[in-house]
């Protein structure tokens, strides 16, 4: 498997200033004007200057009401009043963003269990590590915030600078409020919001050098098929952070090209369920997640994680499914192998195509909370499909230096010197498959008995579907929260 560099496609340079916040006028637009007319400007302008050499804050104005002028021709949609774009250092940026607080006993065992961050690492901490020197800029409310690691004057990235503008003419006409209760739920909406704010760049730059007169486009760093070897970088985590913006905009496209803007609009109002949908646009919008039950066949010794009394549960999905097989070596090919012009990276294989529906449930030692285990049960289209993750999971499992527990029936266990130690059953019924983690061999049967007699608390379900908000993560320059 090529594993040479995956380069931050997400995380390219968007503005680079120094201390400038652009004048404001007018706030708001005139509702009535012409499409493709904003402020003093309209799309066919034609400057002077370029931006070759750094750019004044009138120029750059310029160019931003030029680029909302021509979005609105684009995306046949008007800006209804203007937004503001700032500059800060990345010293000031990583002062506002602070230390992350101390995941959650749920979170860790979560993405532990998922085999995206080991069990010695704090996920938040692994998480804000692949944020921290990455953010390069981000949208909210009406105001673009540009994170500049130098100040050798105003440059501009064309299309990430469209890219932002979108966000704003998002959050003006729909809003970027997100209702996803899980991991899945979020980066599906994620993936409609960030897919279009990929999507009209790409039909905007069509039309530079041949309708529109364009500024240069400054070089940005070209996708490729393996982490990055010169500084900690957790693959799996930024390719689960990074499905919305790989998978979002080929299928705003799909929906573009079934009925125009119109299909992308109706989105805004019933948002994808499920990264499965942006995967398989086909699916949007019928084919949502299925429920999943975990019935809690638990003895005294373990209960459900319940931090507000009722047990706590999340959906991981098939883009994360994906990231965990690619990340441990089990998906044995290029991340681009069957990329398009509009995504670089091809989440699709077999193993993980067939997902129907996933839920997790975390479990604690009454006796000593810092053990955690898990049951992780998916549901799969067609029995073939369940076989087929059940085969590629056992895999992980054993590159990970699993080997079968001959006392416990489908057990295998991981030692504790590996970074993702532990035992884990893997077991395959029908449609459905079942995973159960622990720290021991021992504990699988306490967190989960495998007989289906067994006494049972309840059940916990998990519906479709679901998203949050708060502004983080970067794509062409911003992410709307992760998870």
């Amino acid at each position: 498997m090529q594993r040479s560099r995956l380069a931050l496609f997400a995380v390219v340079a968007l503005v680079v200033l120094s201390g400038c916040t652009l004048p404001q006028s007018p706030d708001q637009f005139d509702t009535d004007r012409e499409l493709g007319a904003v402020g003093d400007y309209t799309h066919d302008d034609t400057f002077a200057f370029d931006d070759n050499e750094a750019l004044t804050a009138d120029q750059l104005e310029a160019v931003k009401y030029r680029s909302m002028a021509r979005i609105e021709v684009v995306r046949e949609l008007k800006f209804k009043h203007d937004v503001e774009l700032e500059v800060i250092s990345r010293d000031e940026y990583l002062s506002q963003r602070g230390e992350p607080e101390s995941a959650s006993p749920f979170l860790n065992e979560l993405w532990r269990g998922a085999f995206v961050v080991d069990g010695e690492t704090d996920a938040n901490r692994a998480r804000n590590d692949l944020y921290g020197t990455a953010v390069q800029g981000y949208y909210t409310n009406d105001r673009i915030v540009i994170v500049a690691d130098t100040a050798d004057g105003i440059r501009i990235d064309r299309e990430t600078l469209v890219h932002e503008l979108v966000h704003a003419l998002q959050d003006q006409h729909f809003g970027l409020e997100r209702r996803g209760e899980t991991i899945d739920e979020r980066r599906a909406e994620l993936g409609l919001l960030e897919g279009e704010a990929n999507y009209v760049p790409h039909l905007y730059e069509q039309r530079c050098g041949t309708t529109w007169q364009c500024l240069s486009d400054h070089e940005r760093p070209a996708a490729d098929d393996g982490p990055a070897t010169d500084r900690p970088f957790n693959v799996g985590l930024f390719l689960s952070i990074y499905a919305p913006y790989a998978e979002g905009p080929p299928f705003v496209a799909h929906l573009h090209d079934r009925d125009g803007w119109a299909a992308v609009d109706r989105a805004h109002e019933n948002h994808p369920t499920s990264t499965s949908q942006l995967i398989h646009p086909e699916r949007y919008p019928d084919d949502g997640p299925v429920a999943v039950e975990i019935p809690d066949r638990s003895s005294d010794d373990w209960v459900p994680y319940s931090p507000d009394g009722d047990p706590h549960t999340e959906t991981i999905g098939e883009a994360t499914l994906f990231a965990t097989l690619w990340a441990n070596g089990v998906i044995d090919r290029p991340l681009s192998e069957g990329s398009t012009e509009l995504s670089p990276y091809n989440y699709s294989h077999p193993a993980t195509d067939g997902w129907a529906g996933d839920t997790f449930q975390v479990y604690l030692d009454t006796t000593d909370e810092s053990r955690t285990g898990h049951v992780w049960t998916l549901v799969w289209q067609r029995d073939a499909d369940a076989e087929a993750f059940a085969d590629a999971y056992r895999t992980l499992l054993e590159t990970r230096g699993g080997a079968p527990v001959n006392a416990v029936d489908d057990a295998y266990r991981i030692p504790d010197s590996e970074p993702f130690g532990g035992a884990y059953r893997v077991t395959v019924s029908g449609d459905t498959v079942e995973i159960v983690g622990a720290p021991l061999a021992i504990d699988l049967e306490e967190i989960h008995a495998s007989e289906t007699d067994s006494p049972e608390r309840g059940a916990v379900e998990t519906a479709a579907p679901g998203i949050p908000s708060s502004v983080t993560m970067p794509s062409p320059a911003v992410a709307l929260g992760d998870g």
